[in-house]
């Protein structure tokens, strides 16, 4: 085993705290927790740290007995996969509740494996967990490790436990990965210093659209394995989940994420906190491929999640999945495209790539599309450039007059990338209609080949800095 790459599993039966425990060892609340049972349904990765071990966590579905072919069949299986890839397995047990009947036969399963196990008897503050504690031992897995995943409680004692199958954390490494983070969230934050893909760093892509629209098929196909959890049901996935890919030699770290549906229709706080996740996908994207089932597109949820995108500022790229099942490929393509022009004006001229993750066709175009919208997103244009276009822009429609005054535009610059962003200086720019901000925002994207990506424009009015009459 390679110490510096020890892979932990947390396995269980649902609700046993397997999401707590994983939020805790990875130092961030990456995993959904709810008090009902069953909500991881993906297993889940993360970089870990316990004291001074270091390794990598899986979080798991809860096993259940189930045919192999529904949902549970399904998460188990993952689960299975979960224990395969592991060097060391994590028994979980509700030492609060006691041994149940579904214990012994998932305690049986994880002995078969041949992995090392430690029993871990999480909920075991207080003396509420003492006799859970003692029932424990009859699962022939060795001495069970009292622990609380909320409270922290027992941490020397599953540090001590993991410590034969799991390195030390290198001393001068955890300042550097703080700071290959920090760069990361300064980078999507804005900070358009670096404008080309570094190529040690992966291009961070999230892929959302409605309930069903296929997403986790597609990031299946993608990566060719049977990573994320599909299946007929709409809404199975709720976590967002992160998987690391290569694309033409080229790193990439896609986020599947849950379906979104209407606000008015989210009542539930489990599908609220998925949407939450979703979200959070979203602005920590760089690109956001927004997948439509093609056999019914643009419905409003979908220009919806274009625009959320949008107003997030987020290089765009809409997917066009189920392309299989379509008859006139190449009229609804016309169609869809006219009509992406006319309902998205703000992100006009978006790529819109037909594909079937299913079938695994058009994915090379998909991620064509995709970094040509990096590309446009991080583009940059001189300050002489926006200001010969500006001058004939001006010339051909000039701004209209406010109370009988002319609006005088002088100069415009661009303030930064990551979306070009674009700063424009003169004289009552705060009466400027939005239809004509509307135009100037157009004619950028024309101008300097901005097609589909956010555009931002921001009015500074103002007076001459040099005019010693106005600062007295």
């Amino acid at each position: 085993m390679d110490r510096m790459t020890a892979i932990v599993a947390l396995i269980g039966r649902p609700n046993v705290g397997k999401s707590t425990l994983f939020n805790r060892l990875v130092g961030k609340k990456l995993a959904l927790v709810d008090d009902r049972p069953g909500v991881t349904r993906d297993r889940r990765e993360g970089d870990a740290t316990l004291g001074h071990l270091r390794f990598k966590v899986i979080d798991t579905a809860g096993l259940e007995e189930a045919d192999k072919d529904s949902l549970a069949g399904r998460m188990r299986a993952q689960t299975e996969t979960a224990i395969a890839q592991a060097d060391v397995v994590v028994f979980m047990i509700d030492a609060r509740l006691g041994l149940t009947p579904m214990d012994q036969p998932f305690a049986e399963l994880v002995r078969r494996s041949g992995k090392p196990v430690i029993l871990l008897a999480n909920k075991a503050e207080g003396k509420k967990g003492a006799d859970g504690i003692i029932d424990a031992y009859s699962l022939g897995l060795g001495d069970p490790v009292p622990f609380s995943a909320e409270h922290g409680e027992g941490t020397a004692d599953l540090l001590e436990a993991l410590a034969p199958f799991v390195a030390d954390e290198p001393e001068d490494e955890d300042e550097d990965e703080d700071e290959d983070e920090q760069a990361a969230w300064d980078d999507v934050a804005g900070d358009d210093s670096e404008e080309t893909l570094d190529p040690n760093r992966p291009l961070r892509v999230t892929i959302i659209g409605r309930p069903n629209a296929g997403k986790s098929t597609l990031v299946n196909r993608m990566i060719g394995e049977e990573r994320l959890l599909t299946g007929p049901e709409a809404g199975i996935t709720r976590d967002t989940i992160s998987v690391d890919w290569e694309w033409r030699g080229h790193k990439v770290k896609l986020f599947d994420t849950a379906g979104m549906r209407k606000r008015a229709r989210i009542e539930e706080k489990l599908e609220k906190l998925s949407v939450a996740d979703s979200l959070r996908a979203i602005r920590f994207a760089e690109v956001v491929v927004v997948l439509l089932d093609a056999t019914i597109p643009f419905e409003k949820q979908d220009l919806t999640l274009v625009d959320l995108t949008e107003r997030e500022g987020r290089a765009v790229v809409i997917g066009l999945n189920k392309w299989d099942l379509v008859a006139d490929k190449q009229g609804l393509l016309a169609e869809l495209k006219e009509k992406a022009n006319h309902l998205l004006a703000q992100v006009r001229g978006v790529p819109i790539v037909p594909l079937s993750g299913l079938a695994g066709e058009g994915i090379d175009r998909l991620m064509q599309a995709v970094f040509q919208a990096y590309e446009v997103w991080n583009r940059r244009v001189s300050t002489a450039r926006i200001n010969r276009w500006l001058e004939g822009v001006l010339s051909a429609h000039p701004p209209p007059a406010v109370a009988g005054r002319r609006i005088k535009i002088r100069y415009m610059t661009q303030a930064k990338a990551r979306p070009p962003t674009f700063a424009l200086f003169g004289n009552q720019l705060e009466h400027l209609p939005v239809s004509y901000v509307r135009y100037l925002v157009n004619n950028l994207r024309e101008g300097f080949d901005l097609p589909g990506t956010p555009i931002r424009l921001h009015r500074r009015g103002g007076h001459n800095p040099y005019d010693k009459e106005r600062k007295g």
